[in-house]
Formats: structure tokens, sequence, C-alpha cells
């Protein structure tokens, strides 16, 4: 996406909610005079308090979406709204609206398709002794997984070019669809950037809907899921390893007396460690043929990437219909 006034862009600010009335408020407000040429959606997931009310009085477009989960709303959002820049932010108020510019600008200057503003600190405090050690922990696994292009996955603050967005497949359901968006972006070796920004706190009143143990381990599981669908060789070649060695050792000894005595005296021991041999040789087969399968979907997911124009004409945008804020009531576009 080529350089320009901000002016010549169609941006647009999605806010995913649920349950933020004391901070959807000033958060809206902020970036309506961050950037007053942009378009403020708010999403709420199934507030039962205030929030859906307190954003439209601030001015945002607010769009209900019944599916729980912050990766439904994302994938909502990325599939109604159509614009040139996108910034995703949480809508806590624990991201300052201010830094927008500082991310879009980078994500001009830079030719990048996606840009992270990264938590200062939130390795030492995320606001939970849990939330520390999970995002260190996280954040380490990340790396050896799928390469050191980030170092906060999991932060709500980002800007995304349109082909990052619609080219996005959004398969998560939870708070897991960062790391969605940090794999597909290595995956396809996309041009990405971060930026280091102050994290703040949340309100009085005003609690994380982040569960420490119970969203571990959807993470921890889409980890696995990801390693399996993007490095099968890698992913397979490690089960394989596992039952290979286990039945080599449980092999080795019924071996060493065959060779000494000539008699197998463990039969059920020895079918066992051929049997584990056998898996662990399907295992490797498997991986080799999922690798080959994988390749091919990474290449077509990067051609219909390149297939999408990185800007839209500020006169189409213009004329997209606006989704609609109540049930029943959307247009066709």
């Amino acid at each position: 996406m080529r350089e320009g006034n901000l002016e010549d862009f169609a941006i647009a600010i999605l806010i995913p909610c649920y349950n933020e009335e004391k901070t959807i408020g000033d958060v809206v407000s902020r970036f309506r005079a961050t950037l007053p040429a942009a378009s403020v959606y708010v999403y709420d997931n199934n507030s039962s308090d205030l929030t859906a009310l307190k954003a439209r009085a601030s001015g945002a477009i607010v769009i209900r979406e019944p599916r729980q989960g912050k990766g439904n709303v994302v994938r909502r959002m990325f599939a109604d709204i159509e614009a040139d820049i996108y910034v995703m932010v949480d809508g806590d108020g624990t991201y300052a609206p201010e830094d927008a510019p500082q991310l879009i600008n980078t994500l001009l200057t830079g030719h990048c398709d996606m840009v992270v503003g990264t938590r200062r600190g939130v390795t030492d405090d995320a606001g939970r002794a849990g939330h520390a050690f999970g995002n260190r922990l996280f954040n380490g696994l990340y790396k050896r997984l799928f390469g050191r292009d980030f170092t906060d996955i999991f932060s709500g603050y980002r800007a995304f070019t349109r082909r990052f967005v619609k080219s996005f497949p959004a398969v998560s359901g939870g708070f897991e669809i960062e790391t969605e968006m940090s794999v597909h972006a290595s995956q396809l070796k996309l041009p990405v950037s971060e930026i280091a920004l102050d994290y703040g706190r949340r309100p009085e009143g005003s609690s994380s809907k982040l569960s420490t143990y119970k969203d571990g381990a959807k993470i921890l599981w889409m980890f696995a899921m990801l390693a399996k669908e993007t490095q099968p060789m890698r992913f397979f070649g490690m089960i394989a390893t596992v039952f290979a060695v286990a039945g080599l050792v449980l092999m080795t000894p019924i071996l060493v007396e065959y060779a000494a005595t000539g008699l197998v005296p463990r039969m059920p021991t020895w079918v066992l460690s051929l049997g584990l041999l056998m898996f662990a040789a399907m295992m490797l087969v498997t991986g080799v043929i999922l690798d080959s399968v994988s390749r091919g979907r990474a290449e077509q997911k990067r051609i219909f990437y390149l297939s999408i124009p990185a800007r839209r004409a500020k006169r189409e945008v213009a004329e997209m219909p606006k989704p609609a804020t109540k049930r029943g009531s959307s247009r066709a576009a």
C-alpha cells in the first residue's frame, strides 16, 4: 500500500466488546477525536450492561454479534467491513487511541500488512501473575514453533491492510484469534512490524474476561492444531520419534537375549515393540504426505492474498452500504 495522507484512505476502527460500559464511551470518543475521518465500529458480543448504548451515544456504529467469543466477533468484523486500513483494539481502555496514528504510519511507511502494538512490561505484570507467566510461556513457545516475527502474540491492538483482513481465514472462536493472526502472517511470510506501546490498567469495577486456565488450555490446543496444519512433518515426526524410541527401548533387551540364547521369552513385549515401531512408521509417512498438502495450501493462500487489491477506491468504499445496526434491517450489498 502506497504512502499518502490519511484522508486518502478509508480507515475502520474495529472494537470487539463484551460488558465494557465503563470504558467504551471514552474509547470511542478518543478515537473519533484522534482519527476524525475514520469510521468507528463497535461489535457488541451479547453484553448484559449498557455497552451498546454508550458506544452509540459516543458516535460509534454498533453491530451485535450473537456468537460468543472474540474470534467469532473478529470473523464477523473482517467479513462485514470494507476499508483500506483496519485498526483493531479492545474496548477496555487499556490501549491508548492516541497511538493509532503511529500504528497506521508504520503500516504505510513500512509497507507492512500487520503492525502489532506490543505491550510494555506485559511479561512482568499482565494484571495477574498467571497472565504474566502465560505471556512468557506462550510467546517463548511461539518463537520455537513458528518463528521470531512477534514478541507479544496476544496484543489486542493491531493495524491491518485490506489484503491481510480479506485473506485471513479466522477459524478460532475465542481469545486464540490473536495467535491465529500471528501464525497466518508467519506462514505466508507477510511483512509485519511491532511497536512498543504503553499498556494501561482497567478502571476500578472493570474485570478481565480472560480465564487463566481455561483460555490458556484453549490457546495451547490452538498451538497444537496450528502446528499440525502448518508444520505437519515436524508435528507427526515428533510423534513418530516418541513411539519409535518406546519401541526400541522395549525391543533392545529382547534382541540381546535372543542373540545370547536364540529364544524370545517375552513374546507379548516383542509384539508390542513391533506395533510401536509400525505406528511410528505410519506417523512418519503421514507427516510426509501432509507436508506436501500443507505446502500446496500455503501456496494457494499466498496466491489468494496477492489477488486482493491492496487498496480500494475511496468512492467504492463510500458507496458500500453500512452494516445493519439492528437485526433484520441489513440491506443486500
